[in-house]
């Protein structure tokens, strides 16, 4: 079964029976999480939920067991008859797009996003480009966990796929990239990137440079040990720094794998995903171009971001947190743009997966083009209400998963929303990609967000961590 509270493999009952997908794939601390044993099944049974005809593609970031788990992944799908290409090491929305211009039966990305260096994950897209729906995981999980299904890597293999080396093919979604801002140019204009030692050092430099920006590169090297440590869009002191320093217009940080991105105005402020569909929002509705005004954003943006695109006659439709969610709310509502404060943004103009060069790129240029530093396109974006964000660490399974039983939590959380009203809010969720529960306050006051911030992680660590 899967368990969206946790994002490593872990065993859920007596059986043993293990739950592997969490809210963005699989992911893990490799070796005792995510071992190669585990991988070769996760590749062979990857196939069966995929259409029987046409390659699967592999991509992967710079981690050092990268490589490894590839090999895993390519010796189970290779087994299971299919051909597979490798792309090596590119950003995750490219395994999307090449999957939709090449049509082929679907493809994974070896990756942990933001994670540390020694977590590792796989990602899996179906044909549309798409991550796999809930129940082709549970199909998945139930192969993994039915003791006949695994008797079936043994014996009779009889048909095999061939595996190419395709590393090639990232210079179409480079050329993906620069058509999707043909015209428009950054000559001269200086930026500061941090490529996080990840995925975006394959080709983030080169995207820019091809439109004439003056580049200043931070962490631009791919290097598994480094990744995400200390740098990245979790990690935004440097890029800060480096963009006061050098005078820059705008710097841009991306995660891991680069399918987010939050940027820095050249004043040092933080441009996060919410400030991102606002403004690329603003110049679409101004254009005309953005059905029913509707944004698409998650619980966690901010109220100031939801009242402020309101005032501008806007709709504003939250979900769950997770890039799925929204994608699946943006397809249902005909919505034109979506996103989460964490800098992951789905364009429908531009394939609808979270892409953060394509994000970076966009918005660069559209600041360019109306003769704007990011800092004064900025000012026209909404005044975020103070908000706080906790990770409390909760060691216990089975104490993350009971957190809303707990009635202290309860009386807190009824108590907060009676002194907030209605100029407050409160989310707590377990995370998915973590063992730790997310407390969000937010109000218009800041002395109302640290008092029931404190208060909420006092009682929770009290009742929780144990």
């Amino acid at each position: 079964m899967s368990n969206n509270a946790m994002h490593t493999v872990s065993s859920t009952n007596n059986n043993n029976n293990i739950a592997v997908f969490g809210t963005d794939g699989i992911r893990g601390k490799v070796g005792t999480a995510l071992t190669p044993a585990l991988t070769l099944q996760l590749g062979y049974w990857s196939s069966h939920v995929l259409p029987k005809e046409g390659p699967v593609l592999i991509g992967q970031d710079s981690r050092q067991s990268g490589d490894m788990l590839t090999a895993a992944l390519t010796a189970g799908l290779t087994a299971a008859g299919r051909d597979v290409w490798l792309i090596g090491l590119c950003p995750t929305p490219t395994v999307s797009y090449l999957i939709k211009k090449f049509k082929t039966a679907g493809g994974l990305m070896v990756s942990a996003s933001h994670n540390p260096p020694e977590d590792n994950g796989v990602k899996i897209f179906d044909q549309n480009g798409v991550k796999i729906d809930s129940s082709k995981q549970r199909l998945i999980e139930e192969s993994l966990n039915n003791e006949s299904s695994q008797k079936k890597l043994i014996p009779g293999l009889t048909s095999f796929g061939k595996a190419y080396q395709r590393h090639e093919l990232l210079r179409g979604y480079e050329n993906w990239l620069l058509e999707s801002v043909t015209g428009k140019t950054l000559d001269g204009v200086p930026i500061v990137l941090d490529l996080c030692w990840g995925s975006a050092t394959a080709c983030g430099a080169k995207l820019f440079q091809s439109l004439g920006a003056e580049l200043t590169l931070l962490n631009s090297k791919p290097n598994g040990n480094q990744i995400n440590v200390g740098c990245g869009s979790t990690h935004l002191e440097h890029l800060r720094e480096a963009v006061l320093n050098n005078k820059a217009e705008m710097g841009f940080a991306f995660d891991g794998d680069a399918d987010r991105m939050l940027a820095v105005d050249g004043k040092g402020r933080i441009i996060d995903g919410d400030h991102v569909l606002y403004l690329w929002g603003k110049t679409l509705q101004d254009r005309n171009e953005l059905p029913q005004n509707r944004l698409i954003a998650t619980v966690m943006s901010n109220l100031g971001f939801e009242k402020s695109w309101k005032d501008r006659g806007g709709l504003l439709e939250r979900t769950p947190v997770g890039d799925q969610n929204i994608y699946a709310e943006m397809i249902e509502k005909g919505a034109a743009l979506g996103g989460e404060q964490s800098g992951h943004i789905l364009s429908e103009a531009h394939g609808m997966s979270g892409d953060g060069l394509l994000t970076a790129l966009q918005m660069s240029t559209i600041c360019h083009s109306k003769n704007l530093k990011l800092e004064e396109w900025r000012e026209e974006s909404f005044t975020a209400f103070p908000q706080k964000l906790v990770n409390i660490s909760i060691p216990k399974t089975s104490n993350l998963k009971r957190w809303q039983d707990c009635e202290s939590i309860h009386k807190a959380l009824s108590k907060a929303h009676a002194s907030m009203g209605k100029n407050g809010r409160i989310l707590l969720r377990a995370s998915g990609t973590e063992p730790v529960l997310r407390v969000m306050v937010e109000a218009e006051e800041q002395a109302d967000v640290d008092l029931w911030a404190s208060e909420l992680v006092r009682i929770i660590k009290k009742y929780l961590q144990e």
